[in-house]
Formats: structure tokens, C-alpha cells, sequence
């Protein structure tokens, strides 16, 4: 529950959003899906539960319209204002899909995505790969995980988003202009000790580890692990 809570802290503050903590029980949510909203990462249902209508945040799935879902480790949020969809809830609960859209959902977060972080808007990111024997796009490393995992990588790229001092450590996503955001091939996840911030131009040098799952639904297909940064 306390990773959550920070999931939730990191994506208020990255988002720009404001909201007040209703509860934090680690509740669970079942609803059918009258709506769906994708934005960035992530993604908004509106709920039909027996409880009446609810609206809810989770990262990015496929989720259809009439299908039945169920969200996990909810914390509930009043007086949330998203900018992103230009709106403001009344109460909104953050969590995890369960099931089958679980992996999708928490393939592309931080620890916010923090994962659920919004990019920020940095612009068209077009990067100069990094050089090196152990050098490496964004979209290598994640095509090419399975090769990687454990192996030292350098990768050059701009940074979108930054959440700090979750689990001991900077969390940040990297981008280069490489990989595609369709098949979610331009955007990874990279844990360091060293200070940084969204628009930095960073060459980072870190260990590549896969299939990483820190609990409460929070997973990774791939991430760089204790980084060191180079402006």
C-alpha cells in the first residue's frame, strides 16, 4: 500500500493534477465499462457497478466497451482534475487491472507510470545514438530483451519523465526517436541514483533486467537498473 500511495503521489504531481486522498484501503472494483478514455499511457473507464457509476484510472489496456472488469489495490481520490482530458472528478479510484489486461496495463508503467506518469511534453525527441561497444537505442533494448537481459547497455536519450525517491530511487523514462509509440517501442524505464530532470539530454550506462514485477500489479518487460547518468 505504501508503494501505491507514492504511485499516486508521483502521478499528481507529473500529470499537474490536484485531487484530495478519499481512502486508501486497498480496495477492489467491479464494473462494467460504459466508457473508455486513452490518453498517453493510461487509461479512464467509467464503471457500472452495483454501487452506481464510478469513473477509474489504470494503465494502458485494451479495454472494450461492455466488458466486465475488475480493478485491484484501489485508492480513491476526490476532487481530481485531470488536464490531460480537460475535466475534474468528483472521485476517481486509481489501481490495477486484474486479469489478462493486468500485463498490458503494467508493461509501459513507472513506479507512478510511476510509472502512471504522463510524458511530459518535450518536444519532437530525436537523439544521436550513443556511442560504444555497449551501445544501444531505446528501441533495441526493448526488441531486443531477451538477448540483453543482464548485459550493460549505453543509451543516449532525452528524458520525459522523472519521479524521485520511490523505493530509494530516481525513476525515469527515456526517449530517442527510435521505436514506435504504437507497439510501445520508443519509451523505457530506467532506475538510478543520480539527479535529473524531464528535457535532460542523458547517456545513460546500466544493467538491463526483464520480466520485473515489484508487486501490487506494478510490472515490467524491461527496465535499466542502477544507472549512472552522464549529461
Amino acid at each position: 500500500m505504501k508503494l501505491l500511495l507514492a504511485v499516486v503521489a508521483a502521478f499528481l504531481v507529473m500529470a499537474g493534477g490536484s485531487a484530495t486522498l478519499a481512502t486508501a484501503q486497498g480496495l477492489a472494483i467491479k464494473g462494467q465499462v460504459l466508457e473508455v478514455k486513452d490518453v498517453d499511457s493510461y487509461t479512464y473507464l467509467r464503471l457500472k457497478t452495483k454501487e452506481g457509476e464510478t469513473w477509474a484510472a489504470v494503465g494502458k489496456a485494451p479495454v472494450k466497451k461492455g466488458s466486465e472488469v475488475t480493478i485491484e489495490n484501489v485508492v480513491m481520490m476526490s476532487d481530481f482534475e485531470s488536464k490531460t482530458l480537460k475535466r475534474k472528478f468528483d472521485k476517481i479510484a486509481f489501481g490495477n487491472l486484474a486479469g489478462a489486461g493486468a500485463a498490458a496495463a503494467g508493461a509501459g508503467m513507472g513506479p507512478a507510470h510511476g510509472q502512471m506518469t504522463p510524458a511530459a511534453d518535450v518536444g519532437d525527441v530525436k537523439v544521436p545514438k550513443a556511442t560504444g561497444p555497449d551501445a544501444r537505442t531505446v528501441a533495441e533494448v526493448v526488441t531486443k530483451r531477451a538477448e540483453l537481459k543482464d548485459k550493460p547497455v549505453t543509451i543516449r536519450g532525452k528524458v520525459v519523465k522523472f519521479t524521485g525517491g520511490v523505493m530509494g530511487k530516481n525513476w525515469l523514462h527515456l526517449r530517442d526517436g527510435s521505436g514506435s509509440a504504437a507497439d510501445r517501442t520508443d519509451d523505457l524505464v530506467v532506475t538510478t541514483l543520480d539527479e535529473t530532470k524531464i528535457g535532460d539530454v542523458v547517456v545513460v550506462k546500466g544493467v538491463v533486467r526483464t520480466d520485473i514485477n515489484l508487486g501490487s500489479g506494478y510490472a515490467y518487460n524491461v527496465l535499466v537498473e542502477d544507472a549512472k547518468l552522464q549529461k
